[in-house]
């Protein structure tokens, strides 16, 4: 589609070979990513399962947390806090996440981050034959191989947290 586009995600996926397009998102009047990509997704074959959501947490011992899960899965918190070790974990407000990320809320994706940030993914979202991540870039996202952000997040520390 759009090939002029550049952020750090496609430089880390165009650096490591992973093939992938630009999804432009609609923007609603103010400038904001639209909340439901529901129907963007069905023009496109695919459904909402196959967006990967950039969650990011603050642990209570410090810290910050991004999971990569499915958009339709609700996180077990449980789950999360047993594999981090952590009592306590609350949702960064989008002022956390663009400092601690440098992505505003809406464009955050699973790789290219400040190594200050752990990540962790649900197993599930290396199963479908394509997936949605944030591309950085508010008002666009980056469509791939399931099986090429297998590759783009290898020695990601994964687990079953959805």
């Amino acid at each position: 589609m759009t090939t002029n586009l550049t952020s750090p995600v496609s430089a880390r996926l165009e650096a490591i070979g992973i093939p992938f397009e630009w999804i432009g998102i609609p923007l609603d009047p103010e400038r904001k990513p639209i909340r439901s990509l529901e129907d963007l997704m069905t023009s496109r074959g695919m459904t909402p399962a196959q967006i990967v959501r950039s969650l990011l947490f603050r642990a209570g011992s410090g810290g910050f947390i991004l999971l990569a899960a499915p958009a339709t899965a609700r996180v077990d918190w449980a789950a999360l806090r047993r594999a981090l070790g952590e009592r306590r974990l609350t949702m960064a407000t989008p002022e956390q996440v663009l400092e601690v990320t440098g992505y505003p809320v809406g464009a955050v994706p699973p790789l290219a981050l400040p190594e200050s940030v752990t990540v962790l993914a649900d197993e599930s979202i290396f199963t479908p034959e394509r997936v949605v991540i944030g591309s950085g870039l508010l008002g666009w996202a980056i469509e791939l191989a399931g099986a090429g952000l297998d590759r783009a997040l290898a020695g990601t520390r994964r687990g079953r947290f959805v």
